[in-house]
């Protein structure tokens, strides 16, 4: 069967999560619905990441295989045509080998955090930002973002139910950055790794929150880091102001 890479990009308001469930709505679920009205199903696609709800993606990337042989062109468009009026959208379609895995075949993922920081509500960012009133100081938050680089136990920024076989992973990188657009100024946190445990990204930005207000000093996040205790962590963040921006491949399935 002819297995297609499809490049996913998705508002997460209206989805709890990713991955099919019983009951609410899930982009896995609009996904394989949409698939099914293009070919007699039951369809089950493998995704790079599962998101939780709430969290959006610019660049998520799943995997299908199709009875028939489709252009990759013309699969994306009649997918995009059921999809309606759901806020998903495949934004690129590729064949690729029979073995290729969404998940298991990716080097590393990368994700984007916002928080907007002004004191008027937000409006056209409503939804797509976490809003904090107060300013945050760059610096201390880049000082404490150091501590996590590397490979730690990150048992701290872990969810309870995380169900990973480990808290051990590598941060590859996580840098800090301030942002002005027109609605005012952005923190942005570019994250990436591997893999992540679940809740990590929301932990580590809730944390580094508490710093940038001064709540926190940078030592106080080592501490956390080194505690191994998930009464250490900070405030886990909303997930609005989160996105899976990318997905690395030894080679791109997209390019070209």
């Amino acid at each position: 069967m002819p297995r297609y890479a499809l490049k996913i990009e998705y508002h997460g308001a209206p989805f709890a999560g990713w991955q099919r469930q019983k009951g609410p709505a899930t982009v896995q679920e609009a996904v394989e619905t949409a698939l099914a009205r293009l070919e007699p199903g039951p369809f089950t696609i493998a995704a790079a990441g599962r998101t939780d709800a709430g969290v959006h993606a610019l660049g998520q990337v799943a995997h299908c295989d199709m009875a028939g042989t489709w252009e990759p062109f013309r699969l994306s468009e009649a997918l995009n045509y059921h999809l309606k009026p759901a806020p998903v959208a495949i934004v690129n379609c590729a064949l690729v080998a029979e073995d290729w895995h969404a998940r298991f075949s990716a080097l590393e993922r990368q994700y984007l955090f916002r928080i907007l920081t002004r004191r008027a509500p937000a409006t056209h960012q409503e939804g797509l930002v976490w809003q904090v009133k107060q300013g945050l100081d760059i610096d201390a938050m880049r000082a404490a973002a150091a501590h996590l680089l590397g490979k730690h136990d990150f048992t701290t920024f872990r969810s309870t139910i995380c169900q990973a076989e480990s808290p051990v992973k590598t941060l590859d990188r996580l840098e800090v950055t301030q942002v002005q657009t027109p609605q005012g100024t952005e923190v942005h946190f570019d994250v990436r790794a591997r893999s992540f445990l679940h809740n990590q990204v929301r932990s580590f930005v809730g944390s580094l929150e508490r710093v940038g207000s001064g709540s926190w000093t940078p030592g106080d996040m080592a501490e956390a880091l080194a505690a191994r205790d998930r009464a250490a962590c900070g405030p886990v963040c909303p997930p609005q102001g989160l996105y899976l921006r990318h997905v690395t491949y030894p080679q791109d399935p997209f390019a070209g």
